[in-house]
């Protein structure tokens, strides 16, 4: 088994691309843990069945799966999606997977994060999550990549979003939560971020979306479209406690240039109606004392900016909203080069994230 390269992607002349940015193909891993996913999460695995063939219209699919869900896992999805077994604690990829870096040579390396369930044994959401902090080492070896492990340094995939030149945006809610890394300070969780994604500026939106377990990661609130252009959760509800924030962020990102000292142009995302946990989805958990409590009427953290880009396409959630329609034109107003594909994604949701936080892309070399 390949040891973890000594130096850093900085050192080395890596950098994580901009997600626009050609891929190889797309990650997933398959959910079956009962006390996240209802039903046995059957439902569950419907639509993240409904996602990767989604995705495989533009770009290869690996889905990764525990030996027990292997043989379900290939009957479900269609041959041309990949399955292999990679055993985990649950099946958010994007956190616990690699993120991807390159170089101008047109070599791919990776980052493999230390990965605490967000938390820890401080609001953590499940235990144990070894598996899970296997996973980026385990998918570097299938794919024979070498890469830098961040031990000491707590980081999900969901928590930053980069512009591909230069520019790293993220929320102070999540990566100054004393539930990640204590013992750094602001200014050396930023020399971290510059070490591991080689970025020169950092954008630091106070919050993310209310209520969101991962403690406000920026890929829910917000994102970029390209250079200089950031895509904003938004609702005009002042009663709304989301409502504050989203003000916050865009106050925030209009006093702000990025990395090249570009202005920002930022365009307001609608969020989808509140939407809550029934009694029914809630009942049909498994209760365990290590695992994050689902309670009807509990509101989720739903937003169209949890979309994923992939190569000539846009996966995009869908919440059998009236906003549903409006924020997929526009999508594809702005990203006029893309296929806006939606797909009904409640089910993602109500695990605790979704389209985005489920996939991880590895660029082309």
């Amino acid at each position: 088994m390949p040891a973890p390269l000594t130096s850093t992607p900085r050192e080395d002349g890596f950098y994580m691309p901009a997600e626009w940015a050609e891929h190889s193909q797309t990650w997933m891993l398959w959910p079956e843990r009962p006390d996240n996913w209802r039903y046995g999460a059957k439902p569950a695995q419907k639509a993240y069945t409904a996602v990767a063939e989604a995705i495989a219209r533009f770009e290869p699919v690996t889905v990764g799966t525990s030996a027990d869900q292997y043989e379900n896992a290939c009957a479900r999805l269609s041959a041309n999606i990949r399955v292999v077994e990679i055993a985990n604690n649950d099946a958010w990829v994007r956190d616990t997977g690699p993120t991807f870096v390159i170089n101008n040579e047109g070599q791919i390396r990776a980052n493999d994060w230390e990965f605490n369930a967000w938390g820890g044994l401080t609001g953590g959401l499940y235990q144990p999550w070894n598996r899970d902090d296997q996973v980026a080492q385990k998918i570097c070896n299938l794919e024979r990549i070498e890469r830098y492990r961040s031990e000491g340094f707590v980081l999900e995939g969901g928590a930053i979003h980069v512009d591909g030149e230069g520019t790293l945006m993220t929320t102070e809610e999540c990566l100054l939560n004393a539930n990640r890394n204590p013992h750094l300070s602001r200014p050396e969780i930023e020399q971290k971020l510059r070490d591991y994604l080689n970025i020169d500026h950092i954008l630091w939106l106070p919050d993310g979306i209310y209520n969101d377990e991962t403690n406000g990661h920026i890929d829910n609130m917000a994102c970029f479209l390209k250079p200089g252009h950031v895509l904003l959760a938004w609702t005009d509800d002042e009663q709304d406690p989301q409502h504050q924030r989203s003000k916050a962020a865009l106050h925030y990102l209009e006093a702000h240039r990025d990395a090249k000292g570009r202005k920002l142009t930022v365009t307001k995302m609608p969020l989808p109606q509140p939407l809550t946990q029934t009694e029914e989805e809630v009942d049909g958990i498994d209760w365990a004392a290590k695992a994050w409590p689902r309670r009807a009427g509990e509101r989720m953290a739903a937003s169209y900016v949890n979309f994923l880009m992939v190569n000539g396409g846009i996966i995009l959630p869908a919440f059998g909203d009236t906003k549903d329609e409006g924020a997929a034109n526009i999508l594809a107003d702005l990203c006029p080069q893309h296929e806006v594909v939606p797909v009904p994604s409640r089910e993602i949701l109500l695990g605790g994230g979704n389209i985005h936080c489920i996939t991880q892309q590895q660029p082309k070399a």
